[in-house]
């Protein structure tokens, strides 16, 4: 498995490169909207990218899965209450996506916002403890997303913080 955690410090901002060798599929998770980090790695390893994930809608920074679907011909992939104005995969609670051996697992996790998803990363697909999860915002070291970002679309604070908590 290739696995590379790309941080932006000035926006606190992770986003992701997961691969399987065998393969070489590849999807990005998270990506800002500069993808040409992303794009030089997967050329680099000789990767295909098939698949971008936004863990939710990111109000804090400008993504990148329009860019780099275009760039890859890859699939843009949100959780499965996402609405979108372009094409989308809406990924389900305990769907996996399998890039060989290498296998995401989709967790619906709302709270942060109504789509949130975390992505379980699994090395290989019959491992039943996961290399690691991707939360998004849904969950920090020590903290959780802020649920309060969409009053003015009309989900309340007291609504996402308890989506959170379950």
């Amino acid at each position: 498995m290739f696995f590379a955690q790309y941080y932006l410090d000035c926006l606190s901002q992770a986003s992701y490169l997961i691969a399987d060798e065998a393969t070489g599929q590849a999807v990005v998770v998270d990506p800002r909207r500069d993808v040409s980090e992303y794009l030089a790695d997967a050329r680099a390893h000789g990767f295909t990218v098939v698949g971008v994930i936004n863990t939710h809608f990111h109000a804090d920074f400008v993504a990148g899965h329009l860019e780099m679907a275009a760039e890859t011909g890859a699939w843009i992939g949100y959780g499965a209450r996402a609405e979108t104005e372009y094409p989308i995969r809406h990924l389900a609670e305990g769907e996996r996506i399998a890039l060989g051996d290498v296998v995401l697992e989709v967790m619906e996790t709302p709270g942060h916002t109504p789509e949130s998803i975390s992505v379980l990363v699994y090395e290989h697909a019959d491992d039943t403890v996961p290399y690691g999860v991707l939360t998004g915002d849904a969950l920090f070291i020590g903290d959780v997303g802020r649920p309060d970002l969409l009053a003015s679309v009309g989900v309340t604070a007291e609504e996402l913080g308890a989506m959170l908590h379950d």
